[in-house]
């Protein structure tokens, strides 16, 4: 539908007027680049009582990095949304700098026991921070319209399956900490599965697309709730029986968790149907009692998170010592370097929240809890805006994996529910995950560029004026 025919001059005015918002962006990553420089300095002098000398090589190559992403979205998405960029910045700044307070806590270590010190983690997850944006810039470069992605429906659910299950190939699959969720290849292990999320949403959001309205349909009612058809049935049951394998295979709850609370999520902003979401919830229920009576290292989740303190010499001790570290570190924290996160095992991964509440305090923890919701929050804004089906329930989707992610992650590391070894987006140590997360915001912020865009312009040459035509 267009819109009246205005002279073309008025309209190229007010193109002029439309605001990209770039600007605003580039002053929230320098202010976002200082607060982390900040961190890291005072995390040095705090645990160290000197600059160590990875401190400017990774406060460099952050200012770089920062820089050179904002220049790609100058210049392939202008129209992006300028809160998403720097809020995933501050998350992944003040995650390198408690990455580097704990790697002095293990060069101090090492130090007293004289053995060698072991490698600068935060140096490599800045060069991981370089990869993936260099990768959110190739996403930009290379989908310049996201429904383009919407040819592929199949090919993106079999990659999906295919990634999933690289871990079980003999030879290629290797397992880390009790977990075969890894692929290695020469030096190099990754972990499929984060990159398996992000193909799996562009399936569902494109499957679900095409049969939403065969999956909205009711014929029976029971208690209220409409029933799915039997046929209907299939798909959700077939999600369910992927995450059951899945977690068998790879003793992985957390993963089964994030694809099935993921397909039921988007499955109900799709059809607005009560009954998926109870028909869901049931099928997780069956799947953690199933899980629990299967599965010994599900026993061991359960028993630990019911009564940690029975368990803290063994199974319990991490989250013992994470309770602890909350507790130590009060409203406001002990201070950047003045706590001891270090004693919380794999503080860097799965737990590095536990190790922001020690040193930061309950201030500094609701503040990540609240940059979560920034970009969450203006992830749900642009699918609300979206003109298109696909591009909204894209956009839910990946709303829908941070927000569950955050959720089990926190949840885990407070005791409130089991831990299952996720990572936390943005900020925890490791390669896969974070290059998954720049890949997952790039595909944002092309969603938000084509809702923000202004609508394109027809000038007719016959009489000089120029008509406002609407974006399909």
């Amino acid at each position: 539908m267009s819109a009246p025919v205005i002279p073309g001059r008025q309209v190229e005015q007010a193109r002029s007027r439309q605001p990209t918002r770039r600007n605003v962006e580039l002053a929230l990553l320098v202010l976002v680049w200082l607060v982390g420089s900040l961190a890291l300095l005072l995390v040095s002098m705090g645990a160290a009582d000197e600059v160590v000398p990875e401190t400017w090589t990774v406060i460099g190559i952050t200012g770089a990095l920062l820089l050179g992403i904002h220049l790609a979205v100058r210049w392939l998405a202008p129209y992006a949304d300028p809160l998403m960029l720097p809020t995933a910045a501050a998350l992944n700044l003040l995650g390198i700098a408690m990455i580097a307070r704990l790697d002095i806590a293990e060069a101090l270590r090492a130090a007293a026991n004289d053995t060698d010190a072991p490698g600068s983690d935060a140096l490599d997850q800045a060069l991981w921070l370089a990869v993936g944006a260099i990768a959110a810039a190739l996403v930009l470069l290379v989908v310049r319209d996201h429904r383009a992605l919407r040819r592929y429906t199949y090919i993106w659910g079999l990659t999906g399956v295919v990634l999933l299950l690289l871990p079980m190939v003999p030879g290629l699959g290797v397992t880390i900490n009790g977990a075969n969720l890894w692929i290695q290849v020469g030096p190099f292990t990754f972990q499929p599965a984060e990159l398996a999320k992000v193909v799996l949403t562009i399936f569902f959001a494109s499957y679900l697309v095409q049969t939403r309205e065969q999956l909205a349909l009711v014929r029976h009612k029971v208690l209220g709730l409409g029933v799915p058809r039997g046929r209907d049935l299939g798909p959700i049951l077939v999600v369910w029986a992927v995450a059951m394998l899945t977690m068998a295979a790879q003793t992985d709850l957390g993963t089964a968790v994030m694809i099935f609370g993921l397909f039921v999520g988007m499955l109900y902003v799709a059809t607005g149907r009560r009954s998926w979401i109870v028909l869901g919830v049931l099928l997780m229920v069956v799947g953690g009692l199933l899980a629990y009576t299967l599965f010994s290292h599900v026993q061991v989740r359960v028993k630990v998170w019911l009564d940690p303190f029975a368990y803290a010499n063994d199974e319990g001790y991490q989250i013992v010592q994470s309770l602890y570290g909350f507790a130590f570190g009060g409203v406001m924290g002990a201070g950047w370097g003045r706590g001891y996160p270090q004693l919380v095992p794999f503080a860097e991964n799965d737990f590095i929240f536990s190790a922001i509440g020690e040193e930061l305090g309950l201030v500094g923890a609701f503040a990540v809890v609240v940059l979560f919701a920034i970009l969450i929050q203006r992830a749900l804004r642009t699918a609300q805006a979206s003109r298109d089906a696909f591009g909204a329930l894209l956009v839910t989707g990946y709303a829908i994996i941070l927000g569950l992610q955050v959720f089990v992650v926190f949840g885990g590391v407070t005791k409130l529910i089991p831990h299952t070894g996720l990572t936390t987006p943005f900020m925890s140590a490791g390669g896969s995950s974070l290059l998954a997360n720049w890949i997952i915001l790039a595909l944002l912020l092309r969603v938000s560029d084509h809702v923000r865009r202004p609508d394109p312009v027809i000038v007719r040459p016959d009489d000089a004026t120029t008509e406002v035509v609407g974006r399909p």
